[in-house]
C-alpha cells in the first residue's frame, strides 16, 4: 500500500497532527534538508508558513493557512482598516499623522477615549485612557502615527477563539475594580458562564468575512449590538487551562475531522 503524503506546516502548532510533516522555520532556505526543500516546493499549500516565507510562498501560487494571520498579527492599524473596510462593527477609531494631531484629535473625540500602541503591543500593554488634554500630549510624544479609539463603557468582553472556522473556546474577560483593561494578563478575571450563542454566531461571521482561520477574537457588547476589539492571532492560553483544553489536542481532533 503505497504511504500517504503528509501535508507540509513550518510552524510547530500542528505537531499532534497526524496528517502533517512539520518542518520547522529555517532562517536560511539553505538549512532546509534536500527532502523537506521538495516536499515545500511540491506542496500546494502550506501551513503555518511563517512571517518569512509566507509573502514567498503566495507569490508563487500556493495557499497558505492560516489566511489573514501574519499579516495582521500585532497589527492593530490594518486590524482596523479592514474592519471598516468590511463594514464590520468596530469601536469608533482613527488614525492622526503629522502636526496639530492634538487639535485634530479633540476635534473628532471627547474625554475620555482610548489611544493605543498600533504595532507590536499585547496582553493589555500598550493602552491608555486619556482623560485630559496633558495625558494626551504625553501619549503623543511617544507615538507616530497615534491610534485613537472612542471608549466604550464595558467592564468585560468575549474572548471566542475560532479555528478553522470552528469556536473551540469562549470567555468572558472581566476587568478588576479600577481597571478600564480586561486582559487576563492586567489582573482580569476568566468567567464560563452565560455565554450568548448570538455573540458566537457574531465571531463565527466575523472570522468568515476576515478570512481568519485561527484567531481569538475579542467580542464586546453595547446597548444590544456587538462590536469587535481586536482580533489576536498569538493569544493566551491561561483560558484553555482553566478547564484543562490543549491546543494541541484540538488541534489534531480538527485534522481527524478533516477540518483543517
Amino acid at each position: 500500500m503505497k504511504p500517504v503524503k503528509k501535508r507540509v506546516s513550518l510552524g510547530k502548532r500542528l505537531r499532534s497532527c497526524p496528517s502533517f510533516s512539520c518542518l520547522g522555520v529555517m532562517t536560511n532556505w539553505e538549512d532546509y534538508p534536500v527532502e523537506a526543500r521538495s516536499a515545500i516546493k511540491g506542496a500546494g499549500k502550506i501551513f503555518y508558513s511563517s512571517r518569512l516565507y509566507e509573502d514567498l510562498f503566495r507569490s508563487l501560487g500556493k495557499e497558505v493557512f492560516p489566511r489573514n494571520y501574519y499579516r495582521f498579527m500585532g497589527d492593530k492599524i490594518r486590524q482596523t482598516a479592514l474592519f471598516q473596510l468590511l463594514d464590520i462593527p468596530h469601536p469608533l477609531t482613527r488614525l492622526y499623522y503629522g502636526r496639530d494631531r492634538m487639535d485634530r484629535i479633540s476635534e473628532d473625540f471627547s474625554y475620555p477615549f482610548v489611544a493605543k500602541t498600533p504595532l507590536g503591543a499585547s496582553m493589555g500593554r500598550g493602552v491608555w485612557l486619556v482623560r485630559s488634554g496633558d495625558e494626551l500630549r504625553s501619549y503623543l510624544q511617544g507615538h507616530q502615527p497615534a491610534y485613537i479609539q472612542e471608549y466604550l463603557p464595558i467592564d468585560r468582553d468575549l474572548r471566542v477563539v475560532l479555528l478553522g472556522g470552528q469556536v473551540v473556546h469562549a470567555y468572558w474577560r472581566i476587568a478588576p475594580a479600577g481597571e478600564f483593561r480586561n486582559n487576563v494578563s492586567q489582573g482580569g478575571a476568566i468567567s464560563f458562564a452565560d455565554i450568548p450563542e448570538e455573540a458566537l454566531h457574531f465571531a463565527v461571521e466575523v472570522a468568515r468575512i476576515c478570512r481568519f482561520d485561527e484567531v481569538g477574537l475579542d467580542i464586546c457588547r453595547v446597548n444590544d449590538s456587538y462590536y469587535v476589539l481586536e482580533a489576536n492571532m498569538a493569544y493566551g492560553l491561561e483560558g484553555f487551562r482553566r478547564v484543562r483544553l490543549n491546543i494541541y489536542d484540538i488541534f489534531r481532533q480538527l485534522d481527524e475531522r478533516n477540518l483543517l
